[in-house]
């Protein structure tokens, strides 16, 4: 069983008829037990950073989170659920985060105006080495199948920055910055882009997290 983590951020309809469209089973709850039993995590979200934080402590998933991340259990972020992750946002006047991994979340502030914020529509994604796994020409296992540069779907007005470069797996431009718009460290894996609202390409992602271990 696949858990969508649902933290009040939206989004989470999408995601579940996206899963059942590939035949997997999962279930939509905010119940921490119910997270940190699943088989596979998905930590999806559209919000703002402060209100989904809240939204976490006051239901107890914010241990729950780092938990089942700890555990090696195979988790998923999406667009917010990725953003979070990091230490500290630059949204809402600056707002801590879970601290999983190392850096933070910014504002983009394009000099050109023809660079509308938030960024809504397609982009492309271009593949980085699966850097620190021993295994330098090897793409991340949830790249199987997808080629090089394909677009996904973005909706953000902000872009996470790793303090890490081996935690970049994926990167797109935008508004004159090359920015993270996939990041993974061993179990775990986030885009900034929605896969659930990708097409075929986002569909073969979400298929290849049905599949993956956890491992790199």
């Amino acid at each position: 069983m696949i858990a969508i983590i649902d933290y009040k951020a939206g989004n989470l309809t999408s995601v579940k008829l996206a899963l059942e469209y590939i035949g997997a089973s999962c279930e939509i709850t905010s119940e921490p037990s119910r997270v940190l039993t699943a088989e596979r995590v998905i930590f999806p979200g559209v919000g703002a950073a402060a209100q989904a934080m809240k939204n976490l402590a006051e239901l107890g998933l914010i241990n729950a989170i780092r938990q089942v991340i700890k555990s090696g259990t195979p988790f998923l972020g999406i667009c917010l659920g990725t953003q979070v992750i990091f230490e500290f946002s630059e949204e809402d006047g600056g707002t801590p985060c879970l601290g999983i991994l190392p850096g933070s979340v910014k504002l983009f502030n394009p000099s050109d105006p023809t660079y509308k914020i938030p960024q809504i529509g397609w982009n492309t994604v271009r593949f980085r080495r699966n850097l620190g796994n021993g295994k330098e020409h090897d793409f991340h296992p949830l790249f199987y199948g997808i080629e090089d540069e394909s677009e996904f779907y973005f909706v953000h007005s902000y872009y996470p920055a790793p303090s890490e470069a081996s935690l970049t797996v994926g990167e797109t431009e935008y508004a004159g910055v090359w920015f993270a718009s996939v990041v993974a460290r061993d179990n775990l894996f986030a885009t900034q882009f929605h896969p659930e609202r990708s097409g075929r390409i986002g569909l073969r992602l979400l298929a290849n997290f049905v599949r993956w271990n956890g491992k790199c």
